[in-house]
């Protein structure tokens, strides 16, 4: 499980940076907040967390419940309307001079 973590936490930060960043940074003042007694700063943390996850949550909710874009279905006809071009033949080599 050790040697999981790294892996899914970089395929984490790839996908969605913008929460993984709001996330750290949550965490980081809820973890200084907690350990140097600042309430003010455990509140700012924890908050940070609780947005970001919840934002990540309805941003989730919201792309599975909008329906697909329709896919165009573009169709050659079966017949060209141009005339088909020429065979192209080798050229004759020119006379010397």
């Amino acid at each position: 499980m050790i040697t999981a973590l790294p892996r899914i936490l970089k395929s984490t930060y790839r996908r969605e940076p913008l929460f993984s960043i709001l996330l750290t940074i949550g965490a980081v003042d809820a973890a200084l907040g907690g350990l140097e007694g600042e309430g003010s700063l455990l509140a700012f943390g924890v908050g940070t967390v609780a947005v970001a996850t919840a934002l990540r949550g309805w941003w989730v909710a919201r792309s599975r419940s909008l329906p697909p874009d329709p896919v165009s279905q573009l169709l050659l006809p079966p017949h060209s309307s141009q005339p088909q071009l020429p065979m192209l033949s080798m050229r004759k080599p020119r006379p010397r001079r």
